[in-house]
């Protein structure tokens, strides 16, 4: 017994006493039930193994999945896993080593530490904003991810990604950028003619039609030139839209709106004489009224209608010479036919070789242009009775008008003097010796125009200058 316990080592000795009374066995107790009670049992304790460089397999063969173990073994040659060899562990690509980079095979036939190689990823890249992208191989090692962008919009940044070694995407993230202008399409252009007596025209359009190439959202359009519903006057006129979306991209449009006026020859005034007419005068409906001057009468239609065939109605006046009529009852029926028509200049001499009154005479006879156009006409009251004299150009007053046109304007036979009588009848200046026409004239154009007699006179100036 005491040579069995040398050969094998360092043994544990367990000594049992065995009682008087029989034992009992429990399994795993170290108890064996035996009919000898008088025996020493022993359990063996595992040695440690005998250190042995030349054992070729002191350790497990290292098997790396999607790696490799390169060893080196004290023995030299294929010696790979013999005690005391030490191996770098390393992955294939697209792996990444978990655990130790280099491990000893240990006496205790095991190696010095674990590892692994797990597959690299990247991290899922999120999604962009309007776009979207597609991978080669997903999230691993190489694979390419490229981006694109909705319709209407632009890709800025890099187009594509690459999942590198570091588990990193190469590159930055893109964005999509709405660039493209919205769709714009304005209505036709139109032509319209203007309403009789109008020299404009109401017109009306629908709204554009507008579209965003990108996200459908139109913040704002706006109108440059009049609103749909407006009077347009003559002409062409540019009405402008412009739309702008929400990256305030823009796009414009434009139509043109036509306005025309019928229009009829222009009217030409009668001779001694003028027209009035409403509207412009010549455009579709204008009615243009004959006015003849003082001392002048109209003869034929007093006005004319501009028609939709751009033709006048009817046929134009003419502005006769007014004919006097002396003999009348009374001296006011002689000034009625000048009321509103003529001014009178009535002048009185004591007889026709009076000096004072030949001077005048002379004088007045070489303005017969400016009196006319002044619409002056000259009464003469020359003599005593029963020889004294009136008259208007040729035509002859009787003598009890000459005295009651003497009485009505206070005029005297004695002595040379004229009295100046505008358009309703009232006397506006006197005068006791001759004066120069153009003093005459002067007062006229200074007090005695009408405003329809000077806007005539700044058009058509004077015809003696």
């Amino acid at each position: 017994m005491a040579s069995q316990l040398t050969q094998r080592g360092a043994l544990s000795l367990l000594l049992f006493l065995t009682p008087a009374v029989t034992p009992t066995w429990y399994a795993g107790s170290g108890y064996y039930p035996d009919e000898s009670y008088n025996e020493v049992y022993a359990e063996e304790v595992p040695r440690a193994p005998a250190l042995d460089y030349r054992v070729p397999r002191w350790c497990y063969t290292l098997n790396i999945q999607d790696g490799e173990a390169t060893c080196y073994s004290p023995r030299g040659g294929n010696y790979h896993s013999s005690l005391g060899t030490r191996c770098e562990l390393s992955c294939d690509r697209g792996f990444r080593l978990i655990g130790r980079r280099s491990v000893q095979c240990l006496p205790s036939r095991r190696w010095s530490g674990t590892a692994y190689c797990r597959q690299m990823r990247c991290h899922a890249l999120p999604l962009i904003t309007s776009g979207t992208y597609t991978c080669t191989n997903g999230v691993l090692l190489d694979s390419r991810c490229d981006y694109s962008c909705s319709s209407g919009y632009h890709l800025e940044g890099d187009r594509s990604r690459i999942c590198m070694e570091d588990g990193q995407w190469s590159g930055g993230e893109p964005v999509c950028v709405d660039i493209d202008p919205p769709k714009i399409r304005c209505p036709h252009s139109r032509e319209k003619m203007a309403e009789p007596e109008k020299l404009t025209a109401r017109v009306y359009w629908d709204p554009p039609l507008v579209k965003d190439s990108a996200d459908g959202t139109i913040t704002r359009v706006t109108l440059r030139g009049p609103e749909p519903g407006s009077q347009f006057p003559e002409g062409e006129h540019v009405i402008r839209y412009t739309a702008y979306d929400r990256a305030y991209n823009r796009a414009s449009c434009k139509f043109i709106v036509k306005v025309q006026v019928r229009r009829c020859p222009t009217l030409k005034p009668p001779q001694h004489g003028y027209l009035t007419c409403t509207s412009a005068g010549d455009n579709y409906g204008a009615i243009c009224e004959y006015h003849c001057d003082g001392g002048y009468e109209r003869q034929g239609t007093p006005s004319r209608v501009c028609q939709s065939s751009r033709q006048w109605s009817g046929s134009p006046p003419i502005c006769a010479p007014m004919k006097i009529n002396v003999n009348v009852n009374s001296a006011a029926g002689l000034l009625d036919q000048f009321y509103e028509k003529r001014r009178l200049l009535i002048i009185s001499a004591p007889d026709p070789s009076n000096r004072y009154y030949k001077m005048q005479i002379s004088m007045l006879q070489q303005s017969t242009c400016g009196l006319d156009l002044r619409h002056v006409t000259i009464i003469e009251l020359v003599g005593q009775p029963p020889q004294e004299v009136g008259r208007i150009r040729e035509q002859q007053l009787s003598a009890d008008i000459i005295e009651e046109l003497r009485q009505f304007q206070r005029l005297t036979r004695s002595y040379f003097n004229m009295v100046l009588v505008d358009k309703q009848g009232i006397d506006r200046e006197r005068y006791m010796q001759p004066v120069t026409p153009e003093e005459i004239f002067t007062f006229i154009d200074d007090y005695l125009l009408s405003d329809q007699e000077l806007t005539q006179r700044q058009e058509q100036r004077d015809v003696c200058e």
